[in-house]
């Protein structure tokens, strides 16, 4: 468990970056601290590992003021990962992730082993051990530096905007990498972002901050959405907070309809009435795009994978050229479409639900 208490940092010239923050975070809980640039996020999470000092308050780590700690061994004791990953250049991969291991008193050779291991946890194959950081992609950068965190098994990890640097593709993909680990880990997260729906997609709980380094509010993220405590919490979520909040409702129970299907091969046979559209599909039966009744082709829109939620369902509505959204399963496989008005309609459903 994480504790704030009463905590300030002020600095000589009079600025404040973090202003009297209260704040619990219980282990086991990935907590988001969240919020525009200069509002104390990241200054709030680099006093729990002792690399920046409150001017005021105490930061407890299992109920010991970390000011009492030795930082070395405290920092030793907590995985961390900032942007780019933070590696050393003249490093292999294998010997990065290794670094606190053997600080702590492994073997080289035992602390290689294990690195290994912690590199196929995180979705990296151990191919890449004997490389250099330069010799890597943004995002397998980033999978080192998570796994470099992970070594040594610490209960805590702070990440201070650790996706920020990678293209939009990538960092998706870490993100679903990085709630895979957590349920499979169940270790006290501190994740610092500015991205809103980063934030929503990963935290159980989102800490908000906003000027002068004050806590707004401190909820999950479905209570940050529908029912932000201040102005600027409404502000800062946006105007289209209802529209992230679909991503808490399930999508099970959607009406899928029967598409026209046209195999991408086969186009020159197909004939469609005015209006009406076609779905282009691979051998495999995945989607590749759609024709209209004059010929002409589209790209498609996003894809809706069976299991997901609302927010999921209606993109893929919208941004189809054909106004319909695409349903596939597990395999990329499509099953059926589906409109925007099939969205809302199951989402009255589910909100009549709630009502009785």
């Amino acid at each position: 468990m994480i504790e704030f208490v009463g905590v300030g940092k002020r600095y000589p010239d009079g600025t404040v970056a973090v202003d009297n923050l209260d704040l619990r975070i219980e282990s086991g809980q990935f907590t988001v601290f969240v919020g525009p640039s200069g509002c104390g996020k990241t200054t709030s999470m680099r006093m729990i590992n002792r690399m920046i000092e409150p001017t005021s308050g105490a930061v407890k780590v299992d109920g010991r003021d970390v000011a009492d700690a030795d930082p070395v061994r405290l920092r030793r004791g907590i995985g961390y990962v900032i942007q780019s990953g933070g590696l050393l250049p003249h490093r292999t991969v294998v010997d990065n992730v290794a670094t606190v291991p053997v600080l702590n008193g492994m073997s080289r050779k035992a602390a290689r082993h294990a690195a290994l291991d912690v590199l196929e946890r995180v979705g990296l194959d151990t191919a890449l051990a004997k490389r250099y950081p330069a010799q890597l992609s943004g995002g397998q950068q980033q999978r080192v530096g998570v796994a470099r965190a992970l070594a040594a098994d610490p209960p805590i990890l702070l990440l201070d905007e650790p996706f920020s640097a990678v293209d939009p593709v990538v960092r998706e993909e870490l993100q679903a990498e990085m709630q895979r680990l957590q349920a499979q880990l169940h270790k006290t997260i501190v994740f610092v972002t500015h991205d809103i729906d980063e934030a929503v997609k990963l935290g159980d709980k989102l800490a908000v901050f906003g000027p002068g380094g004050v806590l707004q509010q401190y909820d999950s993220p479905q209570q940050v959405l529908t029912s932000p405590a201040t102005a600027f919490v409404a502000d800062f979520v946006g105007r289209d907070r209802g529209y992230r909040g679909l991503s808490f409702r399930s999508a099970e129970g959607l009406t899928l309809r029967p598409l026209i299907i046209a195999k991408q091969d086969g186009l020159a046979d197909v004939r469609l009435a005015h209006g009406e559209w076609a779905l282009v599909v691979d051998s495999a039966g995945a989607p590749h795009g759609w024709v209209d009744w004059a010929g002409n082709r589209f790209a498609g829109g996003s894809v809706f994978r069976r299991g997901g939620d609302l927010r999921q369902a209606l993109d893929s509505a919208i941004s189809s050229p054909s106004g319909l959204g695409i349903a596939v399963d597990e395999n990329g496989t499509v099953i059926g479409g589906f409109d925007a008005g099939d969205v809302i309609a199951l989402l009255t459903d589910l909100r009549r639900r709630d009502q009785r």
